[in-house]
C-alpha cells in the first residue's frame, strides 16, 4: 500500500493540472481579447492583449483589412504612397459613420491599424463620453492629417505620419452642432475641457502615442494619436 501511495499523488496531481488546464483553454476562448494569439476582431471588446494585436497589424496589411471585412465595414483603400520611410501601404478611408464618426476634412485617409485603434476608441472611449458629459453622440471629428512624410519636430526620427500611422484630432462635433475643439477648450475648466481631458487619459494604452495640449505648444490645437511599434510595447500618452 505504501508503494502505491506515490503513484496515486502523481495521479491526483496530474488530474488537477490537466483540470486547470481545460478551464483555462476554456476561458482563453471565451476571452479572446486577452490572449496574443488570438486573431483581432473589431467587435472583441478590449484585453490584455488588444494594444499588442493592434501593433501587430502595422505590418499585416492583409490581416488588418480582413478584420474590417469580417466586421461588414464598408471601406475604401487608397493607394500606396511615398517610398522607403515615407511608404504608407495601409491607407484606407471608411464609407460610413458606423465604426468611426464622420472624418473632416474626409481625405485623411489614415493606416489601417491606426483606423482598428479609432474604431475601439469611438466605440470605448469617445461615444461613452459625449453621452455621459453632452447627452449625444460625436457625429464628426475634425482632423490636422495622416499622411505626412517628414521627421519629428526637433529630431532626427521619422514621425508616424510618414507612414500614414498616426492621425491628428482637432475638434469633436456632436449632433446637434456644438464643436468641441482643443484649442478653445482645452482649459476652460467646463464640461468641455472636462470631455476633453477624460477623452485624452481614455485613449491611453489603447493607442501606442497620445499628445495632448499638455505635451507642448506644438499640440495645441490637437491630439496626435498613433499606432509606433516600439520594443516591448510601451506607450507614451502625455
Amino acid at each position: 500500500m505504501k508503494s502505491f501511495r506515490p503513484y496515486l499523488l502523481w495521479f491526483v496531481a496530474a488530474l488537477l493540472v490537466t483540470v486547470a488546464a481545460i478551464r483555462a483553454m476554456t476561458w482563453v476562448r471565451d476571452h479572446p481579447e486577452h490572449w496574443p494569439g488570438a486573431r483581432f476582431e473589431l467587435a472583441h471588446p478590449q484585453g490584455w492583449a488588444t494594444h499588442r494585436k493592434l501593433i501587430g497589424l502595422v505590418g499585416d496589411d492583409a490581416g488588418c483589412f480582413a478584420a474590417f471585412e469580417r466586421a461588414g465595414a464598408g471601406y475604401q483603400r487608397r493607394p500606396a504612397v511615398g517610398e522607403g520611410a515615407c511608404r504608407a501601404s495601409q491607407r484606407m478611408v471608411l464609407t460610413g459613420d458606423r465604426l468611426v464618426p464622420s472624418l473632416r476634412p474626409a481625405n485623411a485617409a489614415p493606416g489601417c491599424a491606426v483606423t482598428a485603434a479609432m474604431a475601439l476608441w469611438t466605440r470605448d472611449v469617445v461615444q461613452p463620453l459625449a453621452q455621459r458629459y453632452f447627452g449625444q453622440k460625436v457625429v464628426e471629428l475634425e482632423n490636422l492629417g495622416s499622411y505626412n512624410c517628414r521627421t519629428i519636430a526637433g529630431r532626427a526620427a521619422q514621425s508616424e505620419h510618414a507612414t500614414a500611422n498616426a492621425i491628428d484630432i482637432s475638434a469633436f462635433v456632436l449632433a446637434d452642432g456644438t464643436r468641441i475643439a482643443l484649442i478653445n477648450d482645452w482649459g476652460d475648466g467646463d464640461r468641455r475641457s472636462e470631455f476633453l481631458h477624460a477623452v485624452r487619459d481614455g485613449s491611453c494604452g489603447l493607442f501606442s502615442t497620445v499628445l495632448s495640449p499638455d505635451h507642448d505648444a506644438a499640440h495645441a490645437n490637437h491630439f496626435h494619436l498613433d499606432m509606433a511599434v516600439r520594443t516591448a510595447g510601451w506607450s507614451v500618452c502625455r
